[in-house]
């Protein structure tokens, strides 16, 4: 106990100088100490909270120890995450869907008139200046020659001339005929616009040749039936629209027709299309259109005969749905007429399918030189007048696969002032032996059933077929509608079996048409058939052979009443590139 007692005094004794000495240090810290630094910054002194100190106490001021110094520091940065996000879909944006045709051409009817298309130049591409001769012969003293002539950079211009020469000679007396023609074309290119242009010369020559024994004597220059036609054509367009959304293509035309017997047509015709667009969905379509014609004849010193019409129309396109509504206020020799335009086209979602309809009207301007082309053997016209077309119709078109397209359409026409072809009658005389004469229908309604069909293998096969059957109705003055086919079938097939090979077939078939004879009495030609073939291959680099065979049915027909084609015939002959 003794050694314990004194273990605990040695202790007391040895802590009370230390226990002294720290409260006199806290003392005098309380008394004197406002502020202190530490790594010569200031900082603020903390004041505790008052504690109350009972007797039993020990009164001693409780105050707070800075153990260590502010120091400031920035945040450390987050790394860079260099792991791709996905990234966020704008819905404001219209998503884009790419069609990739197929490796075939496809080429499916679209019944809008031919318009001059801009030549987009490959800067790759190296133009060539392709230049050829093509010649032959063949039975019924046939000389045939065709050449073509390519100039310019394919840049900047374009020009092609081509001219070609057909001859034949049947066994008929005065069954013979012949063709001639020359013409030149140019596209010259700027930075903005296109302008086309055309200079041409064309001669037809036959002869009246009837298979009756009622013929007149006359010489040959009297049943001479010779046309020439000589014109000037050209048309300006903007390659690209205009800040304004705008395009236009003027196109003005300038004909001369005159035959061997001292009549002559002069013809002019201007055009002013141009075109708004609204985004690329909307766009306002305006057409002008004047087609002046005056005729000059041996009996009648003038015959003038103008059209003139306005097309205002509004275009919605989409990729489904194209829907053009507009109007054609038309002037035919002074006499106003409004005519419909209105088409829709409706595509079926993610099928090669379009339904097809509409609600047109249109003229079908008739002069000397249109009703010569249709039948060469017509007296000269004493009376010129348009006709007036009010269609309605229905159909679709589309694709099957890769290698078939096809249209269908069923048409209900209205005509006025159709022109119909008859025999001349009355006394037989050198003018009007078996010579037309051109009468006009006031109204005619028709039902008309058109098809198309085209298969294509590349450039390897292409087949294509058109049918056309149109049953004439409720016809107001004449008994028939003479001269005009009721049924036309047509098909053409090409196949390249090697690159220096290549055959070819075509096929023409009709229902004969109503004609009206001498003695004023109606009567139905036979239906015809024609059958075509040709092949062509390669003997040298730059030099062809070709051999064509034409109505291989010897079928002797007549499309026009008492005049008879020729048999079967054919022709042989070279072509020459100089390339």
């Amino acid at each position: 106990m003794n050694y314990q007692k004194k273990i605990w005094i040695f202790l007391i004794v040895a802590f009370i100088p230390f226990i002294a000495l720290q409260a006199q240090q806290k003392t005098k810290k309380k008394k004197t100490a406002k502020k202190t630094t530490v790594a010569n910054k200031p900082i603020n002194t903390v004041h505790p909270t008052p504690v109350d100190v009972s007797n039993d106490a020990i009164a001693a001021p409780k105050v707070v120890t800075v153990t260590s110094a502010f120091k400031p520091s920035l945040r450390n940065a987050a790394k860079i995450n260099f792991t791709a996000a996905t990234p966020v879909i704008d819905s404001s944006k219209i998503p884009l869907t790419y069609n990739i045709p197929s490796q075939n051409l496809f080429f499916s009817y679209q019944p809008v008139s031919i318009k001059p298309l801009e030549l987009s130049i490959d800067t790759a591409f190296h133009w060539e200046n392709d230049q050829y001769i093509k010649a032959g012969y063949g039975n019924y003293s046939t000389p045939y020659v065709e050449t073509a002539l390519a100039f310019g950079d394919g840049k900047r211009s374009i020009i092609n001339l081509r001219g070609n020469y057909i001859s034949s000679k049947g066994s008929l007396t005065f069954q013979e005929y012949s063709k001639a023609g020359i013409e030149g074309l140019g596209v010259f290119n700027s930075t903005t616009h296109e302008i086309t242009s055309r200079l041409f010369y064309n001669n037809s020559t036959q002869y009246r040749y009837p298979a009756g024994n009622d013929f007149p004597a006359a010489s040959k220059e009297q049943l001479q039936q010779q046309f020439n036609l000589v014109g000037f054509e050209f048309g300006l367009q903007n390659k690209i629209p205009s800040d304004y959304g705008i395009t236009y293509h003027p196109q003005i035309k300038l004909n001369s027709f005159f035959d061997s017997k001292n009549a002559s047509e002069l013809n002019f015709v201007l055009k002013a299309p141009i075109n708004k667009s609204f985004g690329k969905i909307y766009a306002f379509d305006l057409k002008f259109t004047a087609d002046i014609t005056t005729l000059h004849t041996a009996t009648i010193s003038s015959i003038n005969n103008n059209l003139y019409y306005i097309e205002p129309s509004v275009q919605f396109n989409t990729p489904n749905f194209k829907l053009n509504a507009g109007i054609r206020p038309s002037w035919d020799n002074s006499t106003y007429t409004m005519l419909p335009n209105v088409t829709v086209e409706a595509k079926i979602k993610d099928e090669n399918f379009i339904l097809q309809a509409g609600w047109i009207g249109y003229f079908n301007k008739n002069n000397y030189q249109s009703l010569a082309a249709f039948n060469p053997y017509i007296q000269q016209p004493s009376l010129l007048m348009n006709t007036k077309i009010d269609e309605q119709y229905a159909g679709f078109k589309g694709s099957a696969g890769k290698h078939v397209t096809y249209n269908a359409r069923v048409s209900f026409l209205k005509f006025n002032n159709q022109p119909l072809f008859a025999n001349a009658s009355g006394t037989i005389t050198v003018d009007n032996a078996s010579s037309f004469v051109v009468l006009y229908e006031p109204q005619l309604q028709a039902l008309r059933l058109h098809g198309e069909i085209g298969y294509t293998v590349q450039e390897k096969l292409t087949f294509s077929s058109a049918v056309n059957y149109t049953q004439y109705t409720n016809q107001q003055l004449y008994e028939k509608p003479w001269g005009l086919l009721p049924l036309e079938l047509t098909g053409s097939v090409r196949y390249r079996v090697t690159k220096d090979l290549q055959l070819k077939s075509d096929i023409f078939f009709w229902d004969g048409a109503d004609y009206r004879t001498k003695t004023l009495q109606t009567q139905k030609s036979d239906p015809a058939m024609d059958l075509n073939a040709g092949v062509e291959f390669t003997v040298l680099p730059k030099l062809n052979l070709w051999v064509q065979f034409n109505n291989l049915l010897n079928n002797k027909y007549q499309r026009w009443n008492q005049y008879e084609v020729l048999g079967f015939n054919v022709l042989g002959g070279v072509v020459y590139s100089f390339r």
